[in-house]
């Protein structure tokens, strides 16, 4: 069983994601932490689904029976975990979320001392500890070597000054009006309350999580509630976060949401413009649009392109030593600011665009014409190695003859076919996805 996906360990909570799992997966990771332990210490955050109680208590358990000492923070987003971590001087940082899934799942990730997360190799050792028997029962402490745990409930004013500290300190939110569907989830207090405290109007959708609406018909996936409302309220802007907040979506003053390459786009030139860009680029994931690479390109910056997942971009951003990078899906890293991607401190940069130019996010959120591109998330009983699947080599130089960019690969995180094709004729473009498609639901679907 491998059980690192994409983005940490994530399944069906008591079914793939259950108890037992859980501290399991605690105590083999705090075994790989021990031979570099400082403070011995373990900083523990959650979402806002039901399922989180009986994980966080699994990992709490798992890490204390090796002897570490833990400290759970309780509903944070998973960027506000990456910096508490460094900022407490943790160890390493874990997060349980199953992030815009849906409530029967959950997940765990994981930070390391610094706030990045854990390296595909790290993930590999863990994996490998989990599967030692003789090392987890080894492992086992008694008497005063068993760790303890506390809650700290008031941790989310250190994450509010560090989002605040990341708008320009000459700027104000003041007259603005702003509509934030926080998901039901992670952001539900910390994200209102720092829109409010920095000046803006703020009306606030769907911030009553029950621990089964996190994500529900809302947030960065389901945007329609939000763009109604801020045609209804007349709004400068209307932001959209995901479950753990990682995540963003911003729909302009006319209830029309913004393509995540054109957010990248424009905020990308305009922190070359401010001087504030290092590296002489950005960086993204091959899931993003040609276009984008265009328009950077026109004003004089490259494009790095990355596997999926924010953790490869920063990977990439690091290498490159650029500052600003993010996800087409609104995952957006500013590197100066955050570890991960961050919903809220993205927010921030957006409204500091805004009201730098004085013009409206209709205007400025959209910079260049998109390719067509469309993306088809295909149910599957079983992901068989795409290198195995008879005559697709075929399939997929005949898109190429035509002019077509295919990126094909197996969710991380879910029983899915993700294929994404890009072309500048449209109707080219559908016409070959119906046929791939089709393909692959015979073939996968046997």
């Amino acid at each position: 069983m491998k059980l690192f996906g994409t983005d940490g360990v994530r399944g069906e909570a008591g079914s793939f994601l259950s108890a037992s799992v859980a501290m399991k997966v605690a105590m083999a990771a705090g075994i790989y932490l021990k031979s570099s332990a400082v403070t011995n210490k373990i900083l523990v955050g959650k979402d806002t689904r039901r399922s989180g109680y009986m994980i966080e208590n699994a990992i709490v358990s798992g890490l204390t029976a090796i002897g570490y000492d833990v400290i759970q923070v309780g509903p944070m987003p998973t960027p506000a975990i990456a910096y508490i971590t460094e900022n407490m001087r943790c160890d390493a940082g874990i997060m349980i979320s199953a992030s815009h899934n849906s409530f029967e799942d959950n997940g765990i990730k994981f930070f390391n001392a610094h706030g990045d997360k854990f390296s595909c190799e790290t993930e590999i050792e863990i994996e490998n500890i989990y599967f030692n028997e003789k090392l987890i029962n080894k492992s086992q402490v008694t008497g005063k070597a068993i760790g303890k745990a506390k809650r700290i409930d008031d941790v989310i004013g250190r994450y509010i000054v560090q989002l605040k500290n990341s708008f320009p300190v000459h700027m104000t939110l003041q007259g603005m009006r702003i509509v934030l569907d926080t998901a039901n989830g992670a952001a539900y207090k910390v994200g209102p309350t720092v829109l409010e405290e920095l000046g803006a109007e703020v009306i606030v959708l769907h911030d009553k999580p029950n621990g089964f609406n996190i994500n529900e018909d809302c947030g960065a996936l389901h945007t329609k509630d939000l763009c109604k409302s801020v045609v209804r309220y007349r709004a400068d802007l209307g932001i959209a976060l995901d479950g753990d907040a990682d995540r963003l979506v911003v729909v302009d003053e006319t209830g029309e949401a913004v393509d995540g390459d054109h957010l990248l786009g424009a905020l990308g030139v305009y922190l070359h413009e401010q001087n504030k860009l290092k590296g002489g680029g950005v960086v993204t994931t091959v899931m993003s649009n040609q276009g984008l690479e265009d328009y950077m390109s026109e004003n004089g910056l490259k494009l790095f392109r990355s596997d999926v997942g924010d953790k490869h971009v920063l990977e990439i951003m690091k290498k490159q030593g650029i500052n600003f990078g993010g996800e087409q899906s609104g995952h957006i890293i500013f590197s100066d600011f955050a570890k991960t991607g961050d919903g809220l401190v993205a927010t921030l940069q957006v409204l500091a665009l805004l009201i730098d130019k004085n013009k409206k996010a209709s205007e400025l959120l959209r910079p260049f014409p998109l390719y067509p591109q469309k993306l088809v998330n295909l149910h599957v009983k079983k992901k068989k190695p795409l290198s195995e699947i008879a005559s697709l080599d075929e399939k997929l130089l005949a898109l190429e003859a035509k002019g077509i960019r295919h990126l094909i690969r197996y969710s991380g995180t879910e029983n899915k076919l993700r294929v994404l094709l890009e072309c500048k004729e449209a109707d080219i473009m559908n016409e070959k996805m119906n046929e791939i498609v089709e393909f692959f639901k015979k073939v996968l679907n046997e």
